[in-house]
């Protein structure tokens, strides 16, 4: 499967939608694939984007602005919020502030499927439902959507929104789970949700003063503003009973714990005068499906009550569900917007699912037998198979969790038994839960036994997720609905089919292990085996765009959980030091001068000049800005105005910056893009203010010599080239931390400090087991890995068109105490690699000038030559003479460019091929191309 980009912003018509065969499968059943609100809401949103969030609050537009227009950093790990993400917010905003979309009326002018009625609205309050998918992050959208309703009530003087929130979980679980983010305010001032002071001239940090309330351990109620942290039991509502003939007489019967001191009660709170306006947040929101239950009966009661005191009732209530659905299986109509499943597992978002193969399914079946665990033995053993080896290579760093899933309290009790009396790993390892009838958690708990249970439950609930949990398996009935989709869950086993009235969803099943242990980078599986019934519940969500993997599974297959790379120091058959081999950190030698773009002098500038074009009265109303790649940026339609040209300049200017990677100059680079634009670009110097010459602007041609020209001038001024490079440290590859990397074939070896020898491709590994086994001259060797973990070298070098990137070369080689190698392996070669082999030999120079302990030696390995010449290699001596390196310093020659180009060089980064080739001959002194 091809995995997409999570950040990058999609069109509407860019997402998910069912095909016809999907559509068909639900009897054209609109409302059960797509909330009928949302496309309209999407097409609106994005025009507004656009438009630079035109007609938002100058709050709104700095929290806006702050969190998708600028980089952040968390520590030192760049840090984004994906796109949908972002389209949730922004969609929040847009209803409430821009379209004003505050009741049911509203909210149908963007009904798509005109099957939506007003009846299928309960609520009298401004509701809006959020659709993202299990593990997608909608806790951090909770967050976007608190800290904006927030700063609007402090910063906005007509402000109907709220700085009081009661956020509500349906279980003691999930509660948990929240208060890990909210305690101590925590996630918010961890990571990007507000800016520093003095961004758009308030102090956001200094005012962020909020209280949190968690359940009834209530504190002082702030004029600051409060965060009431709650599951939904503490706010049902609770009048006292009416009275009756025996009542008024004798009075109302003391209650069994009227001795109990229970401090304040949040229910009363929340309809009392403390709190003038609210805004309620419902995480799992899809409980709230029905107006006659408690849940949404407590929140109207609340609404009822601030109605009378302020005439507005709940300022808003915002939900979240990855499956807001109602029993029938259609979607919430106040859904507003929607990331599917199917969009999360293709953008690596959350883990894919694996099913086994047929030829899997064949090899167990269901006993017939009235013995629930001999009955299911097959389906239960194999799904500890599967556990078994994710647990063996992941146990040093985390603790895999299979999940069992039953019908009742009692066959979860059985397979509980079962796992630890039949798998010695699984001794005093197994947790079991049990549920009420609908799938949820007995909270009101009475009894001694009871309340210890739930206990041992919250315990489990920070436990079950630790890198070293006491806990390998759960089990648990179907009806579990939520809060133990928790990170470490790789395998699920479901051993009985659901019936249509289930009252449960397939993406709840397998929402128990949907999010992901590792980074984003790394895809990860979730193994769900069970019965054929099981199975093809599970595969329904096919009809909703889910792709599913097929793989062979059971004894002698192939493990599906991500491969750790690690100092292989439990192998007592290795001496770690003798097979250590020293990696020098060298100062960059190719580096940038910010400062130099002072001496940019756009006079001596030897640009082409463009003819300045002339265009009527309609053509000017419409000027169309392409970024300056190209790509469409934004359209303006100017009717009885003209562009502001300073506003045209600084957008140039800034792209220009980011295309040269300067996150820095701005003040000193728009000067002298003001200057260029009006003497230089054009064949006569034009008035900057002149319709004509923003229209100009907008053209292809008059852009790309302003990018170039300056990219040039830039490049000359500011990467500079020491001639030297110092060492500033030797790092021990034993000393490496753990690298987990993607599911994929890997060499187990003798000779390296690794536990493991990973490649990008099969030519990596060809040539691993060549040092491995063929190579006897070869003392150790190591794969270069990067990202999170793994070794991380690198070197520095300038690339084609200019910018500075970073280098990993593929391997190290030891054949001596004091020889090593830096080899790089190339398959398809282009000109950046040219380049990449070249400062790899400089910088062996360097440290062998630097430093006279050690000697490094570049290597590089071209594939189409290495087929040929393979079978003869008897040592990596003879590597060295067929692949050491000449000076690469030289030019090309005219065969040799003429040989690349051939093979078909990636020359996607230059532009136009013809204007790429006449620089190059220039650039490479070739002629005759």
């Amino acid at each position: 499967m091809k995995l997409s980009d999570p950040f990058k912003i999609l069109t509407p018509n860019e997402r998910w939608a069912p095909t016809q065969s999907q559509m068909d499968a639900f009897q054209n059943a609109y409302e059960k694939l797509l909330p009928p609100l949302v496309y309209k809401i999407r097409i609106a949103v994005a025009k507004w984007r656009e438009e630079d969030y035109k007609g938002a609050s100058e709050t709104s537009k700095s929290l806006l602005n702050f969190w998708f227009n600028q980089e952040h950093f968390i520590g030192q790990t760049k840090f984004s919020f994906f796109f949908s993400q972002r389209e949730a917010v922004e969609s929040i905003i847009y209803l409430y502030e821009i379209a004003k979309a505050k009741d049911k009326y509203e909210l149908m002018r963007f009904d798509s499927s005109q099957r939506v009625s007003t009846g299928m609205f309960d609520e009298n309050w401004t509701r809006y439902v959020i659709k993202m998918a299990t593990g997608a992050g909608k806790t951090k959208v909770m967050g976007l959507t608190l800290v904006w309703s927030y700063f609007h009530k402090l910063y906005e003087a007509d402000s109907t929104l709220s700085k009081d929130f009661l956020v509500i979980a349906p279980n003691i679980i999930v509660l948990n789970r929240l208060r890990k983010d909210f305690d101590g305010l925590k996630m918010f001032f961890d990571e990007p949700f507000f800016p520093d002071n003095g961004y758009d001239d308030k102090d956001w940090k200094n005012d962020f003063q909020l209280t949190l309330h968690i359940q009834d351990d209530l504190k002082p109620i702030t004029e600051s503003g409060n965060i009431f942290l709650t599951n939904i039991h503490r706010v049902f509502f609770n009048e006292e009973p009416e009275q009756n003939f025996e009542t008024t007489f004798l009075g109302v019967k003391p209650k069994p714990d009227a001795d109990t001191s229970k401090g304040l009660d949040l229910g009363k709170v929340m309809r009392s005068d403390k709190i003038k306006d609210l805004v309620v947040l419902n995480d799992e929101a899809h409980h709230i499906h029905d107006s006659s239950l408690a849940w949404f009966k407590s929140i109207e009661d609340i609404s009822n009550k601030l109605k009378l005191k302020n005439d507005n009732g709940i300022s808003l209530q915002a939900d979240y569900s990855a499956t807001p659905k109602h029993n029938n299986g259609a979607i919430f109509v106040q859904t507003i917007c929607d990331y599917p499943l199917v969009e999360a597992i293709k953008q690596n978002v959350v883990k894919s699912p694996v099913l086994p193969d047929e030829a899997s399914r064949q090899k167990i079946q269901e006993k017939d037998s009235s013995d629930f665990v001999e009955r299911y033995r097959d389906y239960i053993h194999l799904g500890y198979l599967e556990w078994e080896q994710q647990y063996e290579e992941l146990k040093n760093h985390k603790t895999p969790i299979l999940f069992i899933m039953t019908m009742s309290t009692k066959e979860a009790d059985q397979a509980a038994v079962f796992l630890e009396s039949n798998y010695p790993s699984m001794k005093n390892s197994v947790l079991t839960i049990h549920t009420n009838n609908s799938g949820e958690i007995k909270e009101t708990a009475s009894s001694k036994k009871d309340k210890e249970e739930l206990e041992v439950l919250r315990k489990a609930a920070d436990e079950i997720d630790k890198d070293h949990s006491p806990y390998k398996a759960v089990v648990s009935v179907l009806m579990l609905r939520e809060g133990w989709d928790v990170r470490n869950v790789t395998t699920i086993v479901g051993l009985r089919p659901f019936g249509a009235d289930s009252k449960i969803l397939p993406e709840q099943t397998i929402g128990r292990g949907l999010r992901k242990m590792f980074s984003l980078d790394m895809p990860e599986k979730l193994v769900v085996v069970g019965t054929p019934a099981f199975l093809e519940f599970v595969e329904s969500l096919k009809t909703e765009g889910v792709e599913f993997q097929y793989s062979p599974m059971g004894k002698g297959s192939k493990g599906k959980s991500p491969v750790i790379v690690e100092v292989d120091k439990e192998n007592p058959n290795k001496d770690l030091d003798a097979l250590d081999i020293p990696i020098p950190q060298m100062s960059p030698r190719i580096y940038r001068e910010f400062k130099n773009l002072e001496f940019i002098d756009v006079s001596k500038f030897k640009n082409e000049k463009v003819i300045q074009r002339k265009f009527n009265s309609d053509e000017l109303k419409e000027i169309v800005f392409n970024d300056i790649d190209g790509d469409f940026s934004h359209k303006t339609i100017f009717k009885d105005t003209t562009p502001d040209y300073r506003n045209v300049i600084g957008f140039f200017t800034s792209v220009i910056l980011k295309d040269s990677r300067l996150v820095s100059g701005f003040n000193i680079l728009y000067p002298k893009v003001e200057s260029f634009i009006k003497y230089q670009l054009f064949t006569k110097e034009v008035e900057l203010s002149d319709p004509q010459t923003m229209r100009n602007l907008s053209e292809i041609h008059p852009k790309e010599i302003l990018k170039t020209t300056f990219k040039k001038a830039i490049d000359e001024l500011t990467i500079t080239d020491k001639g030297t490079a110092e060492v500033k440290n030797f790092i021990s590859l034993k000393l490496t931390k753990p690298k987990v990397a993607e599911n994929q074939p890997f060499l187990v070896p003798k000779k390296s400090v690794f536990n493991k020898i990973i490649g990008d491709n099969p030519f990596e590994l060809e040539f691993s087991s060549f040092c491995e086994s063929r190579f006897n001259d070869v003392v150790s060797f190591a794969k270069n890995t990067f990202g999170e973990g793994g070794v991380n070298f690198s070197i520095e070098y300038q690339k084609e068109n200019g910018n500075i990137a970073s280098f990993f070369p593929d391997f190290f080689i030891k054949t001596s105490p004091t020889t090593f190698y830096i080899l790089e392996t190339k398959g398809r070669e282009d000109l950046d690699d040219i380049r990449k082999i070249q400062r790899l030999a400089t910088w062996c120079k360097d440290i062998n000038t630097a430093q006279r302990e050690y000697s490094y030696t570049p290597v590089y390995v071209k594939q189409e030559k290495w087929e040929d010449v393979k079978n003869s290699l008897k040592s990596f001596e003879d590597v060295l003479k067929l692949f050491g390196l000449k000076d690469l310093r030289t030019p090309l020659t005219k065969d040799e460019a003429k040989r690349i180009l051939k093979k078909g060089a990636d020359v996607s980064n230059f532009g136009d091929p013809i204007e790429w080739q006449k620089k190059d001959r220039t650039d490479r002194k070739i002629n005759g191309l």
